[in-house]
């Protein structure tokens, strides 16, 4: 593993836990009305962009953080339409 792949997995797992919270609180609460429409579905389009760049030049730390990244944007924009 390289010096930039450390960076890019830290990167990585800093942008996705920060998401964590916000899916947690969504998933407990069945509340999602103070979470933007727009900023779910934009965040989550650019996520799956990333994640299928990252995929395409072989990039673990890219494809890594933006899978998971994908996975919790995908949960809060799911429970964002379930629970208006």
């Amino acid at each position: 593993m390289t010096y930039t792949d450390i960076i890019g997995f830290l990167a990585g797992a800093f942008t996705t836990i920060a998401l964590v919270p916000q899916a947690v609180k969504a998933w407990k609460t069945k509340h999602t009305k103070d979470v933007s429409f727009g900023w779910i579905l934009i965040l989550t389009i650019g996520v799956f962009l990333w994640l299928w760049y990252g995929i395409l030049i072989n990039s673990p730390p890219i494809i890594a953080a933006n899978g998971l990244t994908l996975i919790l944007s995908l949960i809060i924009l799911i429970l964002k339409m379930k629970y208006k």
